[in-house]
């Protein structure tokens, strides 16, 4: 039995949304060199709901079966609160992708995270 598997998908959203907020950071800043604020703006284009729920649909296509398994258990959940900057379906479509990605963090599964994040930003450029 996955423990990892188990865990509530709020837990998993949780921690996947550290990670993928360091993901998004470590590219920008890898992109080339740029001012703090600047970085900060653009990385708020990526994490916040409304971005991350545009890139749900895109990366479905390219998920497993387990996968695709996680991002309907983080899609389904309901953590209690909801932004206001966000409607509700793009608020479960976030926690989806951050649910996706705290699985594969705690699963460590750094060659996936590496490829989803490479086809994240090639989608987004």
């Amino acid at each position: 039995m996955d423990p990892v598997a188990n865990l509530s998908p709020v837990v998993l959203a949780y921690v996947g949304d550290a990670v993928y907020e360091l993901l998004v950071r470590a590219y920008l800043v890898r992109r080339g060199a740029a001012r703090p604020e600047q970085l900060h703006r653009e990385a708020v284009r990526y994490v916040r709901a409304t971005g991350q729920a545009r890139l749900v649909p895109f990366l479905e296509e390219h998920l497993t079966a387990a996968e695709k398994e996680v991002l309907r258990r983080g899609r389904n959940a309901r953590p209690g609160h909801q932004p206001r900057s966000a409607a509700p379906e793009e608020y479960h479509s976030s926690t989806a992708l951050e649910s996706l990605f705290g699985y594969l963090y705690l699963q460590g599964e750094w060659g996936r995270l590496e490829e989803l994040t490479r086809l994240i930003f090639a989608q987004a450029e």
